[in-house]
């Protein structure tokens, strides 16, 4: 399952062991359990004039409603993020929303943990894992990208 992370979250790793078909057994049982009810649900929050979402995941969007966004959206991404893989995730929500919306940030090296604040030093485990900066990211260009993040929100808040 390419997107097993992303569906169950740091419960849980696909080591190459032999509980691994089990693994996948119960993600896909629990997935289809939880997904059952086809019900749409939406929430239009009149206070929210903009959105900047980083690494986003695709499974949270009707991807045709990213067509046209009722609110100016801007994306950055994480071009080696192994929890929301970006072709299955940000590369999905750019590919739905372009033109209307705004690719402020691709940050090629990055991680899913990237435009966090610096983590912890040593974190282990999956959580390092999924979190932790790949080798060769260099963190030294962020403050460029809250530069740019800073510049998106004063265009569209500012010239209300």
């Amino acid at each position: 399952m390419a997107d097993f992370h992303s569906c169950v979250g740091l419960t849980t790793d696909l080591t190459g062991g032999a509980l691994d078909d089990l693994k996948l057994w119960l993600a896909r049982w629990i997935i289809g359990w939880r997904f059952a009810d086809e019900t749409r649900y939406e929430h239009d929050d009149p206070r929210i004039a903009a959105v900047a979402a980083a690494v986003p995941a695709a499974a949270d969007f009707d991807m045709a409603t990213l067509a046209t966004p009722r609110v100016p959206l801007a994306l950055l991404t994480a071009g080696q993020d192994a929890w929301l893989v970006p072709r299955l995730h940000s590369d999905r929500v750019l590919a739905a929303c372009l033109p209307r919306c705004e690719h402020l940030a691709d940050l090629p090296a990055a991680g899913h943990g990237a435009y966090l604040s610096p983590l912890p030093q040593g974190l282990g485990g999956l959580v390092g894992k999924l979190l932790n900066d790949p080798p060769g990211f260099d963190r030294a260009q962020l403050p460029a990208v809250d530069d740019r993040v800073v510049a998106f929100f004063d265009r569209q808040l500012l010239a209300r």
